[in-house]
């Protein structure tokens, strides 16, 4: 019986092990339903939207089992917790469609840097240009830097602007300034985004 009982414990700790740290991460994370819920009084809210009020957990279950669905908790922070009656299954169904649709419509949009000195040549200015309207096509924000080593720092303002507005004229998509130009470590920096 002893024996029986350390093998259960060996086992339980082996289970342990192979789920690490995200164990108790896993648990705390798990929307609780029925009798799980642990808080008192709940605001609960019907299936089509309708509002129950603040109802303490026996009633609110007893609400449920009346129309033959679940009480999920929604919002265990808030005070009084939000709950749900509802089909747990479509909820979780309902879940993970919303988090895919969120999935899709998230866009990464990188910041690309493009670095240019106050002598660089018109050609090499096109083909930083002709790369730039390429990145801003394809919808990233481009951080435009003026670097300015050493005495060049101390230029007039009015001769490093026309700098960076000789360059911005050479892209090929409209775009919109999101930072104006502004000094940085450096030299000059702006950011600037597709129309």
């Amino acid at each position: 019986m002893v024996i029986s009982f350390l093998v259960a414990i060996e086992q339980h700790f082996l289970i342990y092990k192979k789920l690490g740290r995200n164990y108790k991460k896993q648990r705390s994370n798990k929307t609780r339903i029925n009798e799980a819920i642990r808080a008192p009084e709940l605001r609960v809210i019907g299936n089509d939207g309708e509002n129950y009020g603040v109802l303490k957990k026996v009633d609110a279950l007893k609400e449920a089992a009346k129309k033959g669905l679940d009480l999920i908790e929604i919002s265990p922070k808030a005070r009084p917790p939000v709950a749900k009656i509802a089909d747990y299954g479509k909820f979780l169904y309902d879940q993970k469609k919303k988090q895919k649709a969120a999935k899709v419509k998230a866009h990464n949009v990188e910041v690309k840097t493009v670095q240019v000195k106050v002598g660089t040549d018109d050609n090499d200015l096109n083909i930083k240009a002709k790369k730039a309207s390429e990145w801003l096509s394809e919808g990233h924000r481009i951080k435009v830097e003026l670097f300015l080593p050493g005495r060049l720092k101390y230029m007039d303002r009015k001769f490093l602007d026309g700098r960076l507005d000789r360059f911005l004229k050479l892209f090929t998509v409209d775009y919109n300034i999101a930072t104006p130009a502004k000094k940085s470590p450096k030299g000059l920096t702006m950011i600037i985004e597709k129309k």
